[in-house]
Formats: structure tokens, sequence, C-alpha cells
């Protein structure tokens, strides 16, 4: 399992290059649908021609999934060494 810090974002590098350019090219656009949104982003370039592809993620994810109350006891856990605070793995059966 890999964490971000608080307030940092893993797309940081690509949305200040590309968000700008995006940003022009849905101004003004009504969105009617996501494909519609998704076709609007990829025809967007940069003033030094980047392209930007883009993919709709259509897995539904379930709300309010619980683990099980021994799930920090029943799990070896193993910090990596950067950022240990926020990197790990979780191997099954404690050792």
């Amino acid at each position: 399992m890999a964490h971000y810090p608080p307030y940092i974002s893993k797309w940081n590098p690509v949305e200040h290059r590309v968000f700008p350019h995006i940003t022009r090219s849905l101004k003004g656009v009504i969105l009617k649908s996501h494909d519609y949104v998704k076709e609007l982003i990829e025809n967007t370039r940069t003033l030094t021609g980047q392209e930007i592809k883009a993919h709709i993620n259509k897995k539904s994810y379930k709300k309010g999934r619980k683990y099980s109350g021994n799930f920090k006891e029943t799990r070896r856990i193993i910090f990596d060494d950067y950022l240990g605070k926020w990197n790990y793995r979780t191997i099954p059966g404690k050792t």
C-alpha cells in the first residue's frame, strides 16, 4: 500500500502542465456525457503539441465496506524505508 502524504496529489506533475489547457478546452461547453468530456479532453493540445490521453474508469466501488475486527492482529505490517509512515505492505499471518 502506498499513500501520498496529505495535500499531495500523485498527478501533480501532469496537472500543472496540462490542466490549464484542458480547462480552456472545456470553457463554455455543456458537458452532456462522460464520453463527450473524454473526447474534449483528448482533443486538447498544448502549445508545444503535447497530446492528452483520457480513460474513463467504469469500475464501481462498494460503499461502507468494512474490514474484519482483527485485521491488524492477523497481519504482519512491513513499513517501507522511504516514507515509512505512508508506505507499507501487509502480509497474511503474523510471525
